[in-house]
Order: C-alpha cells, then sequence, then structure tokens
C-alpha cells in the first residue's frame, strides 16, 4: 500500500504565548543542565576524582586518567548527535529532547552516588567512564535539540532574542556548577570533601532534572515539524515512501488517490538538492566560535597561571566576570541580528575579534590584574559569546526542516571537537617552542578569519521560512 503525501486534515495546534514562553524555558534549563553537568565534572576530574578512583598510581597518571575519563564524554557526544539528530528528524523534537534530558540527568545523579575505588576497586573507574558515555550520549543532541526548537517556535521577527536564550543556558549551567564546587572546596577540609562533599553537587542536579522533565512533558511539538509537508501521523517518511507516493500520484489521478502531487514534488526537489554547501558554512561559523571559546575560556586561563606566573585567581574569576556581562551581551546580539541581519553582524563580530587579537594579548602579557581582567572580559563577549548567540539563530535557519537536528547537531558537535581538542594543544605547542605569546594572537585571528570567510560565503537568512524542506545554500 502506498503512503499518501498530503497535508494534513487537522491544523498545527495553536501556539500560544505561554506555549512559547514554555519552550523557552525548557531550552535555556536544558542547555544549562548540559553546561552545568559538564563543568561539575570537569571539575571534579582536577580537583578529586584523581584521588578517589585511581589512588593507586601517581599523582599525574591519576589525573591523566581523570581527564580522560572527561574526554570520552566528547567521543559519546558525535555518536549521540547522529543518533538523536536522525531520530529528532523522524518522529519530532520534543521526544528527542525529553530522552536526552532524561539520560543527562540520570547520569549526572548516579555519579553522585558511585561506589569509590576503596570501595570496589576496578570497577568503580569502569562505572565512572559507563556513565560518561552515557552522560555525552544524551549532551550529544541536548543543545542542537533545544536550538531547533526555540527557533522553530520563535516568531520570525523576534527569532534571534529567542534563539538566543539557548546560550544564556551555557552560563547559567557554567556559573551555577563553578560555585558549588567553589563553596565547598572553601568550606570543606579535604578528607570531608574526598569522603562525602564531592557527591553534593551531582545528587543536586537531580533537582534540576526534575524540573526540566516536568517542563518538556507538557511541552507541545515544534509548530515547524508539524507543519512539515513529509510528515504524516506525526512521523517523516522515508524516501522510499515519498517515491511510491510521487510514482502513485503520476500514474492515478490525484483525486482518486488521496496523494497531493504537489507535495510530492515539493519533497522530491528537497531530497535532490546537492547538500553539503550549507553544511561546510555551519561548519566553518562553528568552528571559529569554538576555537575563541577554547583558546579564551581554557587556555588562557592555564597559560596565565603556569607561563605569566599571574595568580590562578584572576583568569578564573575574568571568565566569571565576563560570564555575567554575557547575560547582556547575548540576547543583545539576538536583537541587533533581528534587526540588521545576521551575515552583518557575523562579519562585524568576526572582524572586530582578528583587530582585537594582538591588543588583548599585549594587555593578558602587561602583568596588571585589572587590565588582564578588561582583556578575558572583552575577549570572551566579543569572540565566543556574541558569536554564539548569533550561532544559535543561523544555524537553524541554514538547515532545511528535514534534515535540521541532524546537520545541526553534527556542525556542532564536530566544529566544537576539532576546534576545542585541537586548539589548546596546538596553543601550547606553539608557546612552548617559540617562547612567546604571539602564536595565540595568530590561532585568534585565524579562527575569526574562518567565521569572516564563512559568512562572507553564505547567504543571508535571517526570517527565513523553517518549514521549507531544502537547505539555504
Amino acid at each position: 500500500m502506498t503512503e499518501s503525501i498530503a497535508p494534513p486534515s487537522a491544523k498545527p495546534a495553536s501556539r500560544t504565548t505561554r506555549d512559547l514562553a514554555k519552550a523557552a524555558v525548557s531550552g535555556w534549563l536544558g542547555t544549562a543542565m548540559e553546561f552545568m553537568d559538564f563543568q561539575l565534572y570537569s571539575l571534579a576530574a582536577a580537583i578529586v576524582f584523581n584521588k578517589i578512583f585511581f589512588p593507586d598510581v601517581s599523582p599525574v597518571v591519576g589525573l591523566i586518567a581523570a581527564m580522560a575519563t572527561y574526554g570520552v564524554g566528547y567521543v559519546a557526544r558525535l555518536v549521540g548527535a547522529v543518533y538523536f539528530g536522525r531520530m529528532g528528524d523522524k518522529i519530532g523534537r520534543k521526544k528527542v529532547l525529553f530522552i536526552t534530558i532524561a539520560l543527562m540527568g540520570a547520569s549526572t545523579t548516579l555519579i553522585g552516588v558511585l561506589p569509590t575505588y576503596q570501595m570496589i576497586g576496578i570497577w568503580a573507574p569502569i562505572l565512572l567512564v559507563a556513565l560518561r558515555l552515557v552522560q555525552g550520549f544524551g549532551a550529544g543532541a541536548e543543545i542542537a535539540g533545544a536550538t531547533v526548537m526555540l527557533a522553530e517556535y520563535a516568531p520570525a521577527r523576534r527569532r534571534g532574542l529567542i534563539s538566543s536564550l539557548v546560550c544564556l543556558g551555557t552560563n547559567s549551567g557554567t556559573l551555577a556548577a563553578s560555585a558549588l564546587w567553589a563553596i565547598l572546596v572553601g568550606l570543606l577540609p579535604e578528607d570531608q570533601l574526598l569522603s562525602w562533599g564531592w557527591r553534593i553537587p551531582f545528587l543536586a542536579s537531580f533537582l534540576l532534572m526534575i524540573f526540566a522533565v516536568w517542563i518538556r512533558r507538557s511541552l507541545k511539538e515544534s509548530p515547524v515539524f508539524e507543519q512539515r509537508e513529509d510528515v504524516v501521523d506525526g512521523v517523516a517518511l522515508s524516501r522510499r515512501e515519498i517515491t511510491g507516493a510521487k510514482a502513485a500520484a503520476s500514474t492515478v489521478a490525484a483525486g482518486n488517490t488521496g496523494v497531493d502531487t504537489k507535495s510530492a514534488s515539493t519533497i522530491e526537489k528537497a531530497l535532490h538538492q546537492r547538500k553539503g554547501k550549507a553544511f561546510l558554512i555551519a561548519l566553518g561559523l562553528r568552528f571559529g566560535q569554538a576555537g575563541n571559546s577554547g583558546l579564551v575560556q581554557t587556555f588562557l586561563v592555564g597559560y596565565l597561571a603556569t607561563v605569566l606566573l599571574v595568580d590562578k585567581t584572576v583568569g578564573t574569576t575574568a571568565i566569571m566576570y565576563g560570564s555575567l556581562l554575557g547575560f547582556l551581551t547575548i540576547p543583545l546580539m539576538g536583537i541587533l541580528g533581528d534587526r540588521f541581519g545576521r551575515r552583518p553582524l557575523y562579519l562585524a563580530l568576526s572582524t572586530l575579534t582578528a583587530l582585537f587579537a594582538i591588543p588583548m594579548m599585549l594587555m593578558i602579557t602587561s602583568g596588571n590584574t585589572a587590565v588582564i581582567t578588561v582583556a578575558m572580559v572583552i575577549g570572551l563577549n566579543l569572540g565566543v559569546l556574541s558569536l554564539f548567540s548569533m550561532e544559535s539563530v543561523t544555524m537553524a535557519e541554514f538547515f532545511g526542516a528535514r534534515t535540521r537536528f541532524t546537520q545541526l547537531a553534527l556542525a556542532k558537535e564536530i566544529g566544537g571537537i576539532l576546534a576545542t581538542a585541537i586548539g589548546p594543544i596546538l596553543a601550547a605547542t606553539l608557546t612552548a617552542v617559540t617562547g612567546h605569546w604571539w602564536p595565540l594572537a595568530a590561532m585568534l585571528i585565524g579562527y575569526s578569519l574562518i567565521t569572516l570567510v564563512s559568512a562572507a560565503v553564505g547567504p543571508e537568512v535571517r526570517g527565513r521560512d523553517l518549514v521549507r524542506l531544502e537547505d539555504a545554500a
């Protein structure tokens, strides 16, 4: 029996301001939880996990092993991006977002009740790695799914502002995790921190998970997904079903088969679009933002303390101030993107970041704490958070509705893994070989130029109809 391709007989459920607000809170909470979970783990790996889960090796080897368990999560993220991205394009955004938040929350909470190496031996680190894999598997599609959901919910004129709320979640999660660990380290003696105190942040994340799951249970499906011409009864038709329906429509009168010939032709045209250009452009936009993030938020913090011998609190404090300022920067960029377009803002931001690279490094190497802090705050907001805000809406508008979730998730994860994995290692190598800061400025300029070129060759997508099945390029 040939599947019918026709507009649904019932109109998609209406979306109220309350529905939009619920979608916005859901996206913010999910992203906050994702970044809180990963920050909780990264800080625990650096502070206590080498002593709790790898005590029978030297401190250096223990730290390496603890950080390695942190790294496996990024491998799982890529797998999750593929698996859940395809699922989200097939059966809807809502169901996938419910699954990913549950996986992330459950795995993070369970880390908080894991037995230590002293209790069960080698099984302790094995279970830790297993939970880390599950956590990464769910997180690989979380931010992409939240981005897609918010962009598809938002009115076209306010899409940039509303989509930027996903980015606010990153600041919220990172600050919450950092604050929790700062309080614990400051209040508890080391023996209490190692015996039970380290569990508190992981167990506390359970409350956030319950609230997020409750919000997502009552969340309505994306209106764009419901209006897609290739979706019948809540499930996207396969390529074979579409081809079969098109053949039926061409041999039998459309009025006798129930097949919408126009819809079939539109879908088939989207299927035969040559793919790749939009993905490569999005990957370039992501690569620049993630590269800058790896240098500013990760490498420079360590560079200040180990190479420039500045007090280790200077870098972390500067990142905290920059993240707080980001609560203004991120929505402002969303508003400006809605007003002037995505492309002009990308060109301006990437150019300014490239021009600021050398002055920024001169300020950072000045030795003056206040000057260093200002440089880090500007660099974070200009080259990382502003671009992140634009990325959240632009990448969603680049892709057609049929493969938006999958392509967006892959672009984010591949670009992020390449830039954040290679960037700090390359930076450490170049600064060690040259004994100078200029490679860092060169890398910031290089990343920004990648973003600049990607934006220059890409189309303007502000206000694009997200129901369209084909990519923008």
